[in-house]
């Protein structure tokens, strides 16, 4: 069986998570429905960085910094609370406080050693306490981070250093022969650029912390929290614990990452993989920011919007389709209450949950609830355009191809005028025309399969076509599988209207 594996950046629990959390693990989901429902085997991993400081200032600010881990169990659980309440299918939760995660640093630290890649040097320069990360003037706007819009600290460390000037030629030649390595292609050239002409031996441990996974054979230093971070890629499948284990999911598929931290991604952990001799993963996607309502997200502005909140209102096939429908995957966007309560109107309610609740009150009007004789039609192109689109990541475009069908079905509902039909006892037509429109709304519940799992069921339910256990898209997208004689439930409409909101 063919096997994928992907991963959503590791996150700070230094607060709950955000609508930006959600739309990179919701996201990666959708990938990992999808790739399930093509036979594939498939592991997802997610989890939080349990090393940062932002978890250590956090902990801090609520007097539990002498009970670091159970402030981080405590933290930990809200994030897996979350994800759980989102329906969001894991196969992992990767915590870096994990013993397994401690033994994976310590060998990959001790491979790359051996390899002649660590050195010990004295660190001065600038650190941005938000990116946790080392900065060079190039890296600030106005003496600013560009991202967090803070003045950096000026610090001095004796620290162990990565030569990651080591490997710009290797990693300029491998994304030069693997085009499709870094996504979307204007961040490749971002990378490219950095590597070329900024890219510098990186400190890889810290004097000054005290709260992370020590540097082997030193106890006076920690390693620094992103070399630490970037390998739970490995961790989650058994590095260092499991090489039988590890053998079959290495290397990863994709890494799903936001723009702000492609260096770490593009950069430092491809070199840091060479090093240590293990493949490359085959994607790495970097998708863009979003606003809320035009502004930036901040604590500050008070418009952090938590996505248990939007699931709760609205429901989480709704959160899903909006964040993939509204926001072009790889670009920045924004969120607004006011355009999900448009889309949800217009889209949900009105194109798709009004096409089955009429679809199927027709069936029982015309035909007595019963599925009528089989009709052929042609979907190949919209199937085509859809797989195409979650193949790419583009979300957006898969999302198009089912809505294109979405569209015939009404299309065809006003050309075709299924009560005039029966009024004129054109009763083959009629039964060729409904059948086509049931098959279709089958089609459609199947290919919102991964965007929207809850309403998928709930349409191929009412049509008596809820698919096999062990079903593959391929299998459920032959056209003309609907029974003739089974019979259809209409129940209650899919996406009730709403009162419009302003936000």
């Amino acid at each position: 069986m063919p096997t994928f594996y992907l991963t959503t950046p590791i996150y700070y629990i230094n607060g709950k998570p955000s609508i930006g959390h959600a739309y990179t693990t919701i996201a990666a989901d959708i990938l990992a429905r999808y790739h399930r429902l093509r036979g594939e085997e498939v592991f997802f991993l997610t989890g939080t960085d349990e090393n940062s400081q932002k978890n250590v200032e956090a902990a801090q600010k609520v007097g539990r910094e002498n009970d670091m881990q159970g402030y981080l169990d405590e933290m930990a659980e809200v994030w897996k609370g979350t994800w759980k309440a989102l329906d969001i299918t894991t196969d992992r939760f990767i915590r870096t406080t994990e013993l397994d995660h401690l033994k994976a640093v310590e060998k990959f630290w001790k491979t790359v050693e051996a390899k002649g890649d660590i050195y010990k040097g004295t660190y001065e320069g600038q650190y941005c306490k938000e990116c946790e990360a080392f900065v060079s003037e190039g890296d600030l706007v106005d003496g600013e981070c560009s991202y967090h819009l803070t003045e950096p600290l000026r610090i001095k460390e004796d620290n162990y250093f990565f030569r990651l000037t080591a490997y710009r030629e290797p990693l300029l030649h491998y994304i030069e022969e693997h085009p499709d390595f870094l996504l979307p292609k204007s961040r490749r050239n971002e990378i490219v650029s950095y590597i070329k002409d900024f890219m510098t031996d990186i400190s890889i441990s810290r004097s000054s912390v005290k709260w992370g996974i020590k540097v082997p054979g030193d106890e006076s230093q920690c390693v620094y929290v992103w070399f630490d971070a970037l390998i739970n890629y490995l961790t989650g499948v058994g590095y260092s614990t499991d090489e039988e284990r590890f053998g079959k999911w290495w290397p990863a598929q994709l890494h799903l990452v936001g723009k702000d931290i492609i260096k770490f991604h593009c950069a430092l952990w491809p070199a840091m993989l060479l090093s240590a001799g293990l493949p490359l993963p085959k994607h790495i996607f970097a998708h863009g920011f979003f606003t809320i309502d035009g502004q930036k997200m901040s604590k500050s502005l008070g418009n952090v919007v938590d996505p248990l909140e939007v699931a709760h209102t609205y429901g989480n096939d709704v959160l899903r389709y909006f964040l993939m429908r509204e926001i072009h995957f790889g670009e920045d966007g924004d969120y607004g209450n006011t355009r999900l309560e448009e889309r949800y109107g217009s889209e949900l309610a009105n194109e798709l949950g009004n096409l089955v609740h009429r679809v199927c009150t027709m069936t029982e009007k015309y035909f007595d609830g019963k599925i009528p004789a089989h009709t052929p039609h042609d979907i190949s192109e919209a199937v085509k355009k859809y797989h195409a689109g979650l193949e790419t990541f583009a979300f957006h475009d898969a999302l198009d191809a089912i809505w294109s069908l979405v569209r015939e079905a009404n299309l065809l509902v006003e050309q075709k005028k299924p009560w005039v039909l029966a009024k004129e006892e054109k009763t083959e037509e009629l039964a060729q025309t409904i059948y086509t429109l049931l098959e279709l709304v089958r089609v459609i519940g199947v290919l919102i399969l991964p965007f929207m799992p809850e309403a998928a069921q709930k349409i191929l339910s009412k049509l008596s076509a809820s698919p096999a256990s062990n079903a593959t898209l391929d299998d459920l997208l032959v056209w003309g599988q609907l029974v003739p004689g089974a019979v259809i439930t209409k129940g209650d409409p899919l996406f009730p209207r709403r009162e419009i909101i302003s936000s």
